[in-house]
């Protein structure tokens, strides 16, 4: 069994699994509801759009983390305010936000003679470097979405299911839509450290949609995707020491690997039970 434990005996791999344990749990709260609402795209744009502030904080040898969330409050307000326009679709808006944040980095990063931050850990992810601030800081934004999904509940089951339904109850869906957006921006400035800007919907994505077919409420769909959140974190590092892979984009491939082989026997356990409960063929008279 040491092949299992090794890994997990060095400190900086310890860091790596704690972090994606907190990252998962993040994702799980948020991921739920963008899978439920049809959001990935707009997941995608916002985890794109943080490259602006990152490459601003690297120039001036500001924190990357605060560029990081500062980008992902501009694309949650854009997000908000072009929703609210009547001729614009949302998916146009956002494509535009996406469009329009993403060519300002790259004009930040070209414009620099020499790029402080390393960009392929930016876009891919070094959970390897992860510190032991950078838990505490983890550990934060768990604890506010744990905050914020637990006192929106209500409102973000009604804007999910039915939107004109939460007008009527008094749930405020645009002001539920706006948190909603901020929840997202905060699972996704907590996982470019781990998996990167272009895998972060890989812990956002994956595990919620492969606990789909196997939960009953939106609170087990929750419980169930952290737990294969952690799951493809635990065996991502393992995986990533002993093939010398990629540690952030082997957590991303095996938690989307997931969802495949749980969609696949899910898919297995429908025609079971479909076997089970068709009628048996009538007898023919002799």
């Amino acid at each position: 069994m040491e092949w299992l434990t090794a890994p997990f005996e060095v400190t900086f791999v310890q860091r790596a699994l704690w972090g994606g344990i907190l990252v998962s749990a993040i994702c799980a709260l948020a991921g739920t509801w963008v899978v439920l609402r049809g959001m990935a795209f707009l997941g995608d744009a916002m985890s794109h759009g943080l490259l602006p502030g990152v490459a601003v904080a690297a120039l001036f040898g500001g924190n990357l983390l605060v560029g990081a969330v500062l980008s992902a409050a501009v694309m949650t307000a854009g997000v908000t305010v072009l929703g609210r326009t009547p001729r614009l679709s949302q998916d146009t808006g956002i494509g535009l936000l996406f469009v329009g944040m993403l060519s300002l980095g790259v004009i930040i990063v070209s414009r620099s003679q020499s790029f402080a931050v390393d960009l392929t850990g930016f876009l891919f992810g070094d959970v390897l470097a992860v510190r032991r601030q950078d838990l505490f800081l983890l550990a934060a934004a768990l604890l506010v979405a744990l905050a914020v999904s637990a006192l929106g509940h209500r409102a973000f089951l009604a804007l999910a299911f039915d939107p004109r339904k939460a007008r009527t109850l008094g749930l405020r869906p645009r002001l539920a839509h706006a948190v909603l957006l901020g929840l997202l921006g905060l699972a996704i400035v907590a996982s470019f450290h781990i998996v990167g800007t272009l895998l972060v919907l890989g812990l956002l994505i994956a595990p919620p949609a492969a606990a789909l077919p196997w939960a009953r409420d939106v609170r087990g769909v929750m419980v169930l995707a952290a737990l294969l959140g952690v799951t493809a974190t635990f065996g991502g590092l393992l995986l990533s020491w002993h093939l010398g892979t990629a540690a952030g984009a082997t957590v991303s491939a095996l938690a989307v690997a997931l969802f495949f082989l749980s969609h696949l026997a899910s898919g297995l356990r429908h025609r079971r039970s479909r076997r089970a409960t068709a009628p048996l063929p009538a007898r023919s008279r002799p």
